[in-house]
């Protein structure tokens, strides 16, 4: 993540969530969702990148003393909440969303 994203919570309008919208309730599902895909891809790439490490034969002592493995998993707690960043993105408007299509009935 290049890109500035604060690492702890701020306060926001929420008039501005609910803008792009005009419902805060549709808005929160977008992030919602949003934030689940950032959270799910991290995860897959943190655990693809300490998979290098894994090793059947490791005793305690190995695992405690693998720095680069305890730099890789520091890193990605410095990152920021994948809720932060996609607040982020919805407020750059960087986050494409399309709303289902309602049924004549339903109305």
């Amino acid at each position: 993540m290049n890109k500035k994203v604060p690492t702890n919570t701020i306060t926001r309008d929420l008039c501005d969530i609910a803008a792009p919208t005009g419902n805060i309730y549709e808005s929160v599902v977008i992030l919602a969702k949003r934030a689940n895909q950032i959270a799910v891809a991290e995860k897959k790439e943190l655990t693809r990148k300490l998979e290098d490490f894994k090793n059947e034969r490791d005793t305690m002592e190995e695992v405690f003393e693998n720095r680069e493995q305890i730099e890789i998993s520091k890193y990605y707690e410095k990152q920021p909440k994948p809720a932060l960043v996609a607040i982020s993105e919805f407020e750059n408007g960087e986050i494409f969303y399309r709303m289902a299509k309602k049924e004549d009935n339903e109305e």
